[in-house]
Formats: C-alpha cells, structure tokens, sequence
C-alpha cells in the first residue's frame, strides 16, 4: 500500500498531465472498482486534484468529486492518444536505473509497478477507463482493493473514510497528537501510530523510521511516553515523510512517480528500514528486524531501549 508520501508525488504528477482537462466518457470493467453513477462527470473539467491522507480526491466543474484509492495494487496510468500500445523499458529496470524517466511528457505512470506501464492497454488489470480530451486515464488494480468512488464535492469531508481520519503530521499541534495517543495508552506505540485515526498518512515505512528518530522502541506502551517523547515523535514525522516527499518517495516493491521516475528515499535517508544486520548511522550497532503487532519493524536496540 503507498504511504502519504508517495501519494503525493502522485498528485503532483497528476497536475502536469490531467488537471484542466475534461472526462469525455468513463468504461467500468469491474463493478466493485467504481462506486456511483459515471455519467454525472461526462464532459465535465477537472479543476482540483487534492489529497487526504493517502486518498485522492478529483473535484470537477459541476460540483462533483472522485475520490480514488490505490489501495494495495492499485495504478494509474495516462497516456496521449497514439501511445496505447506502451514503450518497452524493463530493460532499464532490470539493470537498476530507477531515476531513468520510463515515461515522456506523453504519459506517465503511478502506483504498483506491473507490465502494466509497459504493456498495451487497457488489459485484463484495467478496471475503470477515463477517456479525456488529451489522452486516456487507466484506473489498474491486480487485487480489486482500490476504488473510484463519485460523490457530491460539498459531501467529501463527510464521507466515512474522510471523516474518521485524524490530521496529518504537518497539521497536529502535540497537544492534539497528546490526546490522540491517550486513547491507546495500553497499546505498543508502534500500531498506535499506524491507526489513521491518531495521525493520518503514516504507514510502516515511516512508523520504523520515525520512531528511530525520536529514539523510541517500537515496542513501547504509548502511554509510557513522556510530553517531550511525545513531541519528539510528532517532530520526527514531519521530518521522515517531508525528506521522503522531496525525494519522491520511497522505492519498494514500489511506488513509481508520476512522471514514471521512482522515488529514492530509502536509498538516500531511510536510517533502520529494511537495513537489518547494517550498522546504525548514529551508535554503530546492528540494526535488527523484529515483529510489532504482526508488522516486521526495524530499529537500533541501543537507540531504541525498550523500557518496561
């Protein structure tokens, strides 16, 4: 599943490619995949790309909103009219050059990366097709997790997955963050943060890696945590997935930006994840891999103490 940070570098992406374009026609191939009547955004401009959480929202001309969920597999895929049939460029990836472009500034590729970007579309993982003016918007999804859902612009901040998530890092004070994290005192800190409802976008990339900064073991009963750890932690968020942001995110398994470039966050400032058995960049100790709450975490036991 992307994390905050890669959705937004896919928003972004969004804006140079579909934003002021109008939807001429909508084809559904997986009724589960698509939720409300598609007509209702015929010949209508899309005049706002935004995001919450690690949800898209695209607000249209009419006063209608498409609110779009990548889920575990989910993609989007833009291409210019006459480039249907794709460009071969496994070549590249095979030999590791994630910062070579895949696509031009005819098309572009975001989400879980399959010979989907590669291929000719649409193919049997398409299952919403948006046909715009400039080209055509796949809406890909191996697993069916992901969905297209249409709603009334002014109903978005109600919708049930909207309304129960809790403000991202950026926008919690540490009093609010305080609050959140005292209706889970007698749970590990790890899964606390991990609960869209005590702070929005954070997934298990930037969980391990935050709770490295704050020098806090993940196994730590939240409600032991001081006000200072409490603030050290929200601060280590911000900074964790503002890095991972500016760096397009990060790059496993992974989450390719919209410009077909791929993020490089873990290879430039991930400090704990996924470097089990590698020396930490602060004390020298090995890095472990252990399990919180079924999720695999990774952290350094001398930065990280766990006090019981």
């Amino acid at each position: 599943m992307p994390e905050l940070p890669e959705v937004e570098t896919i928003r972004r992406g969004l804006d140079q490619f579909i934003l002021r374009k109008h939807v001429q026609t909508v084809q559904v191939f997986c009724d589960k995949s698509f939720i409300g009547p598609k007509e209702v955004i015929f010949g209508q401009e899309i005049i706002a790309i935004r995001r919450f959480g690690k949800a898209l929202i695209f607000d249209f001309s009419n006063g209608v909103s498409m609110m779009v969920h990548l889920r575990m597999t989910g993609q989007l895929i833009f291409r210019a009219f006459g480039e249907e049939s794709g460009k071969d460029y496994r070549e590249m990836i095979e030999a590791g050059d994630f910062k070579t472009s895949l696509y031009d500034e005819k098309s572009f590729a975001g989400g879980h990366p399959t010979d989907s970007f590669f291929s000719e579309l649409p193919n049997k993982q398409t299952r919403v097709l948006f046909t715009l003016e400039n080209g055509t918007l796949y809406f890909n999804d191996q697993r069916k997790f992901g969905f297209c859902k249409v709603l009334e612009t002014s109903e978005v901040m109600q919708d049930s997955f909207i309304k129960k998530l809790a403000k991202e890092p950026w926008q919690m004070s540490v009093a609010e963050f305080s609050k959140n994290l005292a209706r889970h005192k007698n749970a590990e800190i790890k899964p606390t943060i991990l609960d869209q409802t005590v702070i929005a976008g954070l997934g298990n990339i930037y969980a391990d890696e935050a709770l490295f900064l704050a020098k806090i073991h993940p196994e730590r009963l939240t409600g032991s945590l001081s006000e200072t750890e409490i603030s050290d932690l929200l601060e280590a968020a911000k900074s964790v997935m503002q890095a991972s942001i500016d760096s397009g995110g990060s790059t496993m398994a992974t989450y390719v930006k919209a410009d077909g470039t791929r993020g490089d966050y873990l290879q430039k400032f991930a400090q704990v994840f996924r470097r089990e058995g590698e020396p930490c960049n602060r004390c020298g100790t090995e890095i472990i891999k252990i399990k919180v709450a079924g999720r695999g975490t990774h952290l350094c036991p001398h930065c990280q103490k766990k006090i019981l």
